[in-house]
């Protein structure tokens, strides 16, 4: 029995020696494609830089980019992976280069988890990517839509608000109400009602978890085995299952209420689910729009909507508090505005500067998604004067640019101030400041995301003085994140809330 014991070790060294020399002839082979060598970070065999990554890759990032550059070549496991820690190289990648960087690197957890990856944010370039993209800015995100959802917007504010002012004084978990104000909202235009409850919210948690969780066979194929082992594949499996009969209920309530109407021409309450159907009935983009096409659109809408959003009102609030002078100054300016009516409305919002360079200063710091979603070079490019070749997988650290000394007087401090009479914007048109991300594959939902954020922040600060309870210090407050693909502030923000009026 031991001679067959030894001859397996030796059969499985052997084995692990051969992959190792394989795997570093690969990446020497790839590194050798490259004209003007990358800064490169010291690598191991077989995981490459993975075990650099740390429990907050977007900052373990920043400080390599400090040692090694802006523009660093590192190696997830086989794969090899450029990291943009600049404005000048988020601009190259994602406006000089946009077409060239404009595919999605496939991933076993969105293949999983988002239909096989059709939806708008994972699936690969190409005419289907296209005309999914078209649906979402035509017919789902452009103006005139996100301006028809205003009543649905004002109305959970006030619901919210009714709630903080019937705490009479005492603790409420301000992050929690905030999320069921932004889920609310989306679920009413995106599905036509609201869901409430703890299994809903588990689900939503669990979705964002899995999705950002590390898939070891995304950059070690052969080491997959791990994923089964840990239980991320079975995870991931439960997730889309459960979601998937959430929306397929979505999608049956859709096509009932349809059935049952007798006027198809009545558009005044549509919600996106509807405006979906309409499109596949129609065939109005021209290609067939499948059912799991349009639950993988919902998906997104629904998932990045709330997630984000919600993300950043809490980073808001929570540097309001650090910060009283600032939160006395916007105080100020939507009383100013708002002139003795009971809230702040939606046609209020652009006389709110101050409010304005707010949000745009929590968005540097916090951006929601703080290592954008990755990009995957289609053809050789020179990138500042490197030659990339076609395949590259490619993250931008926007976290790290807009904490960047050069860009920034001060990065890592909350000054609202910088933004005024400053034209830098978050649109994707200034490379300094990249929450949404930029070109072909930025964020479609910026202006529906944006008029919740600014709405709901303007009304919570125009409505109530916010503090701490029990004496503690502002200063002492944890802003301490989780590690997830959303940048969550780690512990909720419990608070008192008085009126002010």
């Amino acid at each position: 029995m031991f001679p067959l014991l030894q001859t397996y070790l030796l059969f499985l060294l052997s084995f692990i020696i051969l992959t190792s020399f394989m795997i570093s002839f690969k990446l020497i082979s790839f590194r050798l494609k490259i004209k003007k060598n990358l800064p490169s970070p010291p690598k191991l065999p077989i995981i490459g830089n993975l075990h650099q990554l740390g429990s907050s890759p977007h900052r373990s990032l920043q400080a390599l980019s400090q040692k090694h550059g802006p523009l660093m070549l590192m190696h997830f496991g086989s794969v090899p992976m450029l990291v943009a820690s600049s404005a000048e190289a988020a601009k190259e990648i994602m406006k000089t280069h946009d077409l060239k960087f404009a595919n999605r690197p496939k991933s076993r957890l969105t293949e999983t988890l988002v239909y096989g990856s059709s939806d708008i944010t994972f699936s690969p370039y190409g005419e289907y990517w296209r005309q999914v993209k078209s649906i979402a800015v035509v017919h789902l995100l452009n103006t005139a839509r996100v301006q028809s959802f205003r009543q649905v917007r004002e109305k959970e504010i006030g619901l919210m608000i009714d709630t903080i002012e019937k705490s009479h004084d005492s603790l409420i978990d301000l992050s929690d109400l905030i999320f069921w104000l932004v889920n609310n909202i989306v679920c009413k235009v995106s599905l036509g009602r609201s869901y409430q409850g703890l299994k809903f919210t588990n689900l939503l948690a669990r979705f964002v978890n899995v999705l950002g969780t590390l898939c070891v066979g995304n950059y070690i194929p052969w080491l997959s085995w791990i994923d089964r082992l840990s239980g991320l594949e079975d995870k991931a499996g439960k997730v889309a299952k459960e979601f998937d009969e959430f929306l397929e209920v979505v999608v049956k309530e859709h096509l009932d209420k349809r059935r049952k109407r007798i006027d198809h021409s009545d558009k005044d309450d549509q919600d996106l689910v509807d405006i979906l159907l309409d499109i596949q009935r129609d065939d109005a983009i021209g290609i067939a729009l499948q059912r799991d096409t349009i639950k993988a659109i919902i998906l997104d809408v629904f998932v990045a909507g709330t997630d984000t959003t919600y993300a950043s009102l809490v980073w808001s609030i929570s540097e309001l508090i650090r910060h009283p002078k600032v939160m006395e100054k916007l105080q100020l300016e939507v009383t100013e505005v708002a002139q003795g009516r009971s809230m702040i409305y939606e046609i209020d919002l652009e006389k709110m500067e101050y409010l304005k360079a707010i949000v745009k200063e929590t968005l540097r710091l916090y951006p929601p998604i703080p290592l954008l979603i990755p990009r995957e070079s289609m053809e050789d490019v020179k990138v500042m004067g490197y030659d990339i070749p076609a395949g590259t997988q490619t993250i931008v650290n926007a976290w790290a640019v807009g904490r960047d000394p050069t860009l920034w007087e001060e990065p890592d401090e909350f000054k609202p101030e910088r933004f005024l009479n400053n034209s830098i914007d978050y649109k994707g048109l200034h490379f300094e400041l990249l929450p949404f991300g930029a070109g072909r594959r930025g964020c479609p939902g910026v202006q529906f995301a944006i008029v919740i954020y600014e709405l709901a922040l303007a009304n919570v600060i125009y409505k109530f003085k916010i503090s701490l309870p029990n004496g503690v210090k502002a200063k002492d407050l944890d802003m301490g994140e989780t590690n997830s693909i959303t940048l969550h502030k780690k512990s909720p923000l419990l608070v008192m809330a008085t009126p002010r009026f």
